[in-house]
């Protein structure tokens, strides 16, 4: 069951492949502001709580465009290339996205490989 593109009451989202769980306040294109800001896809937002204007709001996530599952907009959840996707949805369509999105995927994957090497610095300093 989708969510009202009018929900004001607070909900919660949570992220189906990290595990975020926040509460949202909206879910739509339009978020309730005075800047008339018009997202690109329905999203799950909730109010900036690191700041005082109560017209800020941060992006939680939204729904993979193929899969349907809730996916946070971290990095390593999922991307938007004109839709949301999430990267188990892209990793199995990769050939079907352009050229950079393959690169960019790739070096994340290298930088995440290279990092899990890095020895502890504890034991870089030992003599």
């Amino acid at each position: 069951m989708e969510p009202s593109e009018k929900t004001q009451h607070p909900s919660t989202f949570e992220c189906e492949l990290c595990g975020l769980t926040a509460p949202y306040s909206y879910y739509g294109q339009k978020p309730p502001n005075p800047y008339s800001v018009a997202l690109l896809e329905k999203s799950y937002v909730m109010k900036d709580p690191f700041t005082p204007d109560k017209d800020k709001f941060l992006i939680l996530g939204s729904h993979c465009s193929l899969c349907c599952k809730h996916v946070c907009v971290g990095t390593d959840c999922s991307l938007f290339y004109s839709k949301r996707f999430c990267l188990p949805c892209v990793k199995l369509h990769l050939k079907e996205f352009p050229l950079e999105i393959k690169q960019d995927l790739e070096k994340k994957t290298h930088s995440k490989s290279q990092s899990s090497k890095k020895p502890d610095s504890k034991d870089s300093k030992k003599s």
